[in-house]
């Protein structure tokens, strides 16, 4: 092992970070922790990923973190590269939309990393801050072929003071998704820019997610950025976005879906349906892919269809609506 002393004089992001983990949630649990530590995450991979990678790891790796058998193959990697720490075995993380049991599993974690690595500030130190969200609603906006168009009248209609926060899913080439957040802004007051590291939602902001890297929300508003790629023909996959925001935000979300080929999206609406967020598309006669939008219409469970425009009114009226039902009625008696 190599000197831990030498480790505590990097600057943090100069700490080299490997992780290998059997289980996906630990991955995802160890890929989020140690970003927020301020680490330079170089892999999070399961032990086989990792015997065809290993020689491809061009810098030394500081810290190993294994939650998985370590087995023969492991002592001959670890060996090689000289760490200057491994931690192995760890409890099982909570899952990420588990605020609070999640958030003492991390802490107990970086507890254990500063204690290790003599950084005593690891303790303290989060890239995320826990003020309170100024959203109340996230949307869901899912779309590919003649997409833009749609989202950016969308948007031209949408008040960004409401209390919302917007998050995008565009099937796009790699080269053009960098495009979208120029298009979408113009001529409006929504700040939409591209998912390229873990952050909180916030009104008035459009966040398109990567087509290259998994996303994974919480209760808290986080999106994390995942070392991992979509899995299946769409990327990103709108159907497991759309079940992974339904789970943690249940009835306040709203999903949209807008002008698209294919059926992306469809995969899980028993599950939003018994979650009560709601689904809304595109009007297909007014899209210029109508395939997309008409798979969700066609699954029984959208509730609203529309123009960009009607789209638009519609979640202002249903977001006022919900705030007048809301407000607590000062004179009511009950003895129950």
């Amino acid at each position: 092992m190599g000197n831990i002393r030498a480790l505590a004089l990097k600057d943090k992001n100069e700490i080299k970070v490997l992780v290998v983990a059997e289980d996906h949630q630990q991955r995802m649990a160890f890929s989020d922790t140690v970003r927020s530590c301020g680490f330079h995450l170089v892999d999070c991979v399961t032990p086989s990923q990792l015997k065809d990678k290993f020689d491809g790891y061009e810098s030394a790796i500081d810290i190993w973190l294994i939650d998985s058998d370590y087995d023969e193959h492991l002592a001959t990697m670890t060996a090689a590269s000289n760490p200057v720490a491994m931690l192995v075995g760890f409890s099982q993380a909570p899952y990420l939309n588990e605020a609070q049991q999640y958030a003492k599993w991390q802490r107990k974690f970086k507890r254990k990393l500063a204690q290790l690595l003599d950084l005593p500030t690891l303790i303290d130190n989060s890239v995320y801050k826990d003020d309170i969200s100024d959203w109340r609603y996230v949307v869901f906006l899912g779309a590919s072929m003649g997409g833009p168009s749609a989202v950016k009248a969308f948007l031209d209609h949408l008040s960004p003071t409401l209390p919302i926060s917007i998050l995008l899913a565009h099937h796009f080439n790699q080269t053009m998704i960098s495009t979208l957040p120029r298009i979408l802004n113009r001529h409006n007051d929504w700040h939409c820019q591209m998912i390229t590291s873990s952050q909180r939602m916030r009104t008035g902001q459009c966040l398109i997610v990567p087509i290259d890297q998994q996303i994974v929300c919480d209760s808290t508003g986080r999106i994390i950025l995942l070392d991992q790629a979509w899995v299946g023909d769409y990327k990103p996959a709108i159907g497991q976005i759309l079940k992974n925001t339904s789970d943690v935000y249940g009835s306040e979300l709203i999903n949209i879906i807008f002008s698209g080929m294919g059926n992306d999206g469809t995969q899980y609406l028993d599950l939003i349906q018994d979650n009560d967020s709601q689904l809304w598309a595109q009007d297909p006669s007014l899209s210029t892919c109508p395939s997309q939008p008409q798979a969700i219409i066609d699954s029984g469970y959208c509730s609203f269809i529309g123009s960009p425009q009607a789209l638009a009114e519609k979640l202002t009226n249903y977001i006022a609506n919900k705030a007048t039902n809301d407000t607590p009625h000062s004179f009511i008696v009950s003895d129950l």
